[in-house]
């Protein structure tokens, strides 16, 4: 069963959050969330633990206790596969300007859609 905690304090590493989870079974993986750009800590993590009934014992007994300043959250991670941001759009800024500017700046950029039309 994979599980998703968060409110990780942000020096926690791997095998910290794989000690605090073996007290209650057996863990596969132990992962805890790295900003690619930063490699710090996300406040976050994933736990893999094989056996059902240990998982959810653990997750009993550690959502919503204090690790650091703020209380876990530990739940069961849902499937990649329903989340997602929906749409199909990508996210980000910008927008599209329909109305060339006589000015400089162009035609694309800012934020938002300004159709000067209406």
């Amino acid at each position: 069963m994979n599980i998703f905690v968060a409110g990780l304090p942000y020096d926690l590493d791997d095998a910290e959050l794989e000690e605090i989870f073996e007290k209650f079974g057996q863990v596969k993986t132990a992962k805890v969330a790295i900003d690619k750009e930063t490699g710090k800590s996300r406040g976050f993590g994933f736990v893999d633990m094989p056996v059902k009934e240990e998982a959810m014992e653990a997750i009993e007994n550690l959502n919503d206790i204090n690790l650091g300043k703020k209380p876990l959250v530990v739940k069961a991670a849902e499937d990649r596969s329903s989340g997602g941001s929906g749409g199909g759009q990508p996210s980000g800024g910008g927008g599209f300007n329909r109305r060339p500017s006589s000015g400089g700046g162009g035609n694309y950029g800012g934020g938002g859609f300004n159709n000067s039309r209406y």
